[in-house]
């Protein structure tokens, strides 16, 4: 029965392909966002309220008598949105600010992962500069230096020399960059990146499809690392007998970890992994869905999202049905990005895309669609394979009109040419 309304909080890509998903499910009615921006609001009613105002939300859901809230971003759930959501007997599908620990704090998750056995790589944690130098400076490079909170995918350095180390510890420790705080310094781990993301609830966990994405500004994997420059899926080189190692050792022990230790996670736990030459290990984990992965994960969902996510809060069982088309995204930027860019610059030619498209930054002005963001769309071919996704994806990129934009031709590339 169509007759479900849900409140998706956040504003960006992720969280249109949440509401693009939501809107295909045969029980959603009504689809609230906020803030959302000016691509959701062609699915969804659009609220002007901020992702940590958690008080503002709470009541906005019970005013309107929202039956489910899905929290996109990492910052509403650093604020203890579903916390309070629960205290209001309000349903949330997101994990708890204790929870959500093993993204907010990385000296958590490396502990929590030395305790139960979940390879990963070796690590040491400082909150001295001197200290964690002398450590530094007396091993092998190259060494990851991660800071141990939230730092909106920036706060990661592979150090490859000395000076890059110190500066990286710098830059952290001395100078606060990100906030007060600690460093992670990890061993350097060679091999393909991947990301696998599941919804958990307790102990269940139900597997979403593979996908891998593209942290360098530009081409051939070259210049800063960023939130992401796009992503596809499904990911050839994860073989059924990797998914099932990292499935069984890795993120199912996971989940049974954070039971044990008093933290159930409720929600979508996402495994950054990498395949090295001993098989899977962690990178990184994340207590939501990944951004751009959720863009080319999602569409290939033909099962009821609604049902997905209300069988995880309340710890029900659910299959989950996907296609075989191959997605491959590719995200348009600002010039600058991740650096300072511009804002305001008009989009034209949306309306000639027959590919998806997911709005990342934008707004309306004046009855326009204008960028108002670094990542600001990301166009989502859909084919057989990668190469068809992404020669789909690149045609339509040609019809997008904004001369501040600029992308990477080359997604996939590492299983393509």
């Amino acid at each position: 029965m169509k007759d479900k309304k849900v409140l998706v909080v956040g504003s960006g890509g992720r969280c249109h392909a949440i509401v693009e998903a939501l809107s295909r499910s045969p029980q959603v009615d009504k689809i609230y966002c906020a803030p959302g921006n000016a691509g959701i609001a062609a699915l969804a009613e659009c609220v002007a309220i901020g992702v940590t105002d958690v008080e503002a939300l709470a009541e906005f859901a019970k005013q309107n008598g929202v039956d489910l809230t899905v929290v996109g971003p990492e910052a509403a759930l650093a604020v203890g949105l579903v916390d309070r959501f629960n205290e209001l007997g309000l349903k949330a599908f997101g994990p708890t600010k204790a929870a959500a620990q093993i993204e907010s704090s990385k000296e958590f998750a490396k502990e929590l992962m030395a305790k139960y056995e979940i390879p990963t790589a070796g690590y040491k944690a400082f909150d001295n500069y001197e200290e964690a130098k002398e450590y530094v400076f007396g091993r092998a490079l190259p060494a990851v230096i991660k800071y141990d909170g939230l730092a909106a995918g920036k706060g990661v350095v592979v150090a490859e020399s000395y000076d890059d180390a110190d500066a990286a510890l710098k830059d952290m420790l001395l100078d606060e960059s990100f906030g007060k705080g600690r460093v992670v310094v990890e061993d350097f781990l060679a091999g393909p990146e991947f990301s696998f993301m599941c919804v958990v609830s307790g102990e269940k966990i139900y597997p979403l499809a593979m996908a891998q994405d593209h942290k360098r500004a530009y081409e051939g994997d070259k210049g800063p690392n960023t939130g992401g420059m796009g992503a596809y899926s499904p990911v050839p080189f994860v073989t059924a007998e990797v998914e099932e190692f990292a499935l069984e050792r890795i993120m199912k022990p996971t989940a049974k970890a954070m039971v044990a230790e008093g933290v159930p996670f409720k929600g979508v736990l996402y495994g950054g992994l990498i395949l090295t030459a001993d098989g899977p290990k962690v990178i990184e984990f994340n207590a939501r869905f990944g951004d751009p992965e959720t863009e080319v994960v999602l569409p290939r969902l033909e099962s009821d999202i609604y049902e997905l996510f209300d069988a995880a809060v309340d710890g029900r069982d659910c299959e989950t049905k996907w296609s075989n088309d191959a997605l491959l995204g590719i995200v348009l930027a600002s010039n600058g990005y991740p650096g300072s860019y511009p804002k305001g610059a008009v989009i034209g030619g949306l309306e000639r895309v027959e590919s998806q498209v997911f709005h990342m930054g934008t707004s309306e002005k004046d009855g326009s669609i204008v960028t108002a963001g670094g990542r600001v769309l990301m166009v989502v071919g859909r084919g057989k394979d990668l190469a068809e996704a992404r020669k789909m994806a690149l045609e339509d990129i040609a019809k997008i009109e904004c001369d501040t934009l600029f992308f990477r031709s080359d997604i996939g590339h590492k299983v393509l040419d």
